[in-house]
């Protein structure tokens, strides 16, 4: 690192750093080069550090060699001495989701935004209040300007997304507070932009697919996706309905980068026509932590599309980065869930830009959503949310016959009712999940709290009508507690935990194999200075063999590590790496299950199958470190034998007769 003030020793110094003659004029004949440290120096030198710092030149064959917690955090704190500055998240941590603490859980399956801490809800959940009977008003039901609850369900409604964003509609006071909060939270103006709620990000995709004009305008659609996304997949199978020429970018093996030839090609192409189309961007893999530069869509707008900036996948401050600040998409889509570690219910959220909404037609598609204010958690008849939390194809709640059982989310997963009577699943995509009419079975009871709680809800929106919108604040201790780290410091803590998980996951290796071969393999990025908090990798027995992420992901939920698994897919492979695609590449014979149906055969079921992780701004070292931990026990050949057949056995059909 060089001083800013290095340099000729005869130059006044300002900034008092070091030794100089204050009154010696610099010789104009002798110049000394100034040393500069540039970004990339500092990126490489980031990277250097980091295979350097921690047990350089060793490889670990045996899970029971590994450093202990306390031995690898001096290390790392070693390797990353700005690290400590984020200590604040870790205070938040304990202070606000003491609960990760007691339940020992590490949580590495959460995408998307948190709007409340665990404390908070408690506290909420807790506080002294009746429900009113159905023949009179609440007596103690707060005024609006002083409501401070943050539990909520949402409720469809039905209209379209123009008439929606043209006219607008009644909002509750709950609404009307949260838009406010969520558009300042992510710098957004209202004044260019208007906002619907939807019940979460595939919603979202599928109103934006179904309004905009691919059929009358016969319009394209180009995504930038690595991976198999069930909401962008919704997009394309409604476009490609309604018209529209659907484009995929390719990502180069082996470091999965956007094929830059083949984009700009389709991005740029057939100038003369003014007709172009709706490119979706993520700006970051969700899987693989792959990054992608914001000026693809400006060169995408100046060529005549309109750009959908796909934000769940961002981190929690990036919208605070200096090119988003300059560049306006037309169209954004970013989720928010409620409770890190405990509650990934929550919504989606559509901006569209006011300049765009004239272009859009009427659907009549569903998703859009009202926030119904609800009094406490545990007397909620249910909850109809449901924001993606997962990165996609994702965890846990995809196959629907493994729903009944499957606790790997970062929480309870169980099939709650809504306010209007209908069997939801509480977590994932609600919209996409079978549903049922179950208001005549239910019990008496069960029937009377949601008619109290409608009753409620009326109550609650008639006092805002007198009262006025504009009075009632929302408390979002998530949001508050991101903005009081800022984009410096977490970016910075994401920074240094995934690139140390990268490379000690590198540092595992098969004992008495030739070269001794690793045990996992990671796909995408590896060390980099700018990679996304995200991580696809797969790990591989003593022979060579690919342990099935399923088993993975589901022996890891029962060690209290939550985590997930997804389809890495438009893979582009040069003639150099043409012997490993053989080897690499999978063909599924149907696709994925729970998704929408693929009609695009072919290049669509090529891909990998791989396992995800994906770090927030509460994770801390002990949770890469379990996770770290956790994979080495795949080098004992007898544990991996012993879960596989424990696996085929438990996962046998039984027949009834």
């Amino acid at each position: 690192m060089y001083s800013l003030c290095s340099g000729d020793a005869t130059q006044v110094c300002l900034h008092g750093c070091c030794m100089v003659k204050p009154f010696s004029a610099p010789d104009p004949q002798k110049r000394v080069p100034r040393p500069r440290s540039t970004a990339a120096d500092r990126r490489r030198e980031f990277a250097a550090t980091t295979a350097a710092c921690f047990f350089s030149n060793t490889q670990f064959t045996n899970h029971e060699s590994l450093p202990s917690l306390q031995e690898s955090f001096t290390q790392f704190q070693e390797a990353y001495p700005l690290y400590s500055e984020t200590e604040q998240a870790d205070q938040i941590r304990a202070q606000e989701y003491y609960h990760l603490l007691h339940s020992n859980h590490t949580c590495l399956d959460y995408i998307g935004i948190g709007l409340f801490s665990h404390c908070q809800i408690q506290i909420m959940s807790s506080s002294p209040t009746t429900i009113a009977s159905t023949s009179s008003p609440p007596s103690n039901l707060p005024s609006p300007q002083s409501l401070n609850i943050p539990l909520f369900g949402i409720s469809y409604k039905s209209v379209n997304l123009k008439a929606q964003l043209q006219y607008g509609g009644q909002e509750s006071a709950l609404e009307s507070a949260m838009k406010r909060k969520i558009m300042s939270y992510l710098n957004i103006s209202e004044n260019d932009y208007s906002m619907v709620f939807t019940a979460n990000r595939t919603s979202a995709f599928k109103l934006l697919a179904e309004s905009y004009p691919f059929q009358s305008s016969k319009k394209q659609l180009l995504t930038v996706y690595d991976y198999e996304s069930e909401a962008v997949e919704a997009m394309v199978d409604i476009s490609e309905k309604r018209g529209a020429k659907v484009m995929s970018a390719e990502f180069s093996w082996p470091r999965l980068r956007i094929n830059s030839a083949k984009l700009k090609k389709m991005v740029v192409r057939n100038k003369k026509k003014k007709k172009r189309g709706l490119f979706a961007f993520p700006l970051q893999s969700r899987m693989t932590g792959a990054r992608y530069h914001y000026l693809w869509m400006n060169i995408a707008q100046e060529n005549g599309w309109h750009v959908l900036l796909d934000a769940c996948g961002l981190g929690p401050k990036d919208m605070d980065s200096f090119g988003l600040s300059l560049f306006h998409p037309d169209f954004l889509i970013c989720s928010f869930y409620k409770v890190f570690g405990e509650n990934p219910t929550g919504f989606g959220c559509l901006f569209v830009k006011k300049s765009c909404v004239p272009i859009l037609e009427a659907s009549t598609s569903t998703g859009i959503v009202n926030l119904v204010p609800a009094k406490k958690l545990s007397q909620l008849p249910g909850d109809s949310s449901g924001t993606d939390t997962e990165p996609e194809k994702t965890s846990k709640f995809e196959f629907q016959e493994e729903l009944h059982t499957s606790s790997s989310f970062s929480g309870p997963l169980t099939i709650q009712t809504t306010l209007s009577g209908r069997f939801e699943y509480e977590q994932g995509e609600t919209s996409e999940l079978p549903t049922t009419e179950g208001t005549a079975k239910h019990d008496k009871s069960e029937t009377s709290k949601i008619i109290e709680m409608e009753k409620l809800a009326d109550l609650f929106q008639q006092n805002n009508k007198v009262s006025g919108k504009e009075g009632l604040e929302i408390e979002c201790r998530g949001l508050d507690h991101v903005d009081s780290l800022g984009l410096v410091l977490i970016s910075r803590r994401a920074r240094d935990q995934i690139n140390w998980l990268v490379n000690a996951l590198t540092k595992l290796h098969h004992p008495n194999t030739e070269e001794r071969s690793p045990l996992v393999r990671i796909y995408g990025p590896k060390i980099k200075f700018d990679r996304g908090p995200a991580l696809a990798f797969n790990v591989f027995d003593w022979k060579g063999e690919k342990i099935e992420p399923i088993l993975l992901q589901k022996l890891a939920d029962r060690n209290n590590i939550s985590l997930s698994y997804g389809f890495l897919h438009h893979l582009w492979f040069s003639d150099k790496y043409e012997a490993e695609k053989q080897r690499v590449i999978e063909r599924r014979e149907n696709g994925a299950r729970g998704m929408v149906e693929n009609k695009r055969k072919g290049k669509d079921d090529l891909g990998i199958t791989v396992v995800t992780a994906a770090l927030g701004f509460l994770t801390n070292f002990d949770d890469i470190y379990r996770l770290w931990a956790f994979i080495a026990r795949f080098l004992d050949a007898d544990f991996v034998e012993k879960e596989r057949w424990r696996y085929t056995a438990l996962n046998q059909k039984t027949i009834e007769v």
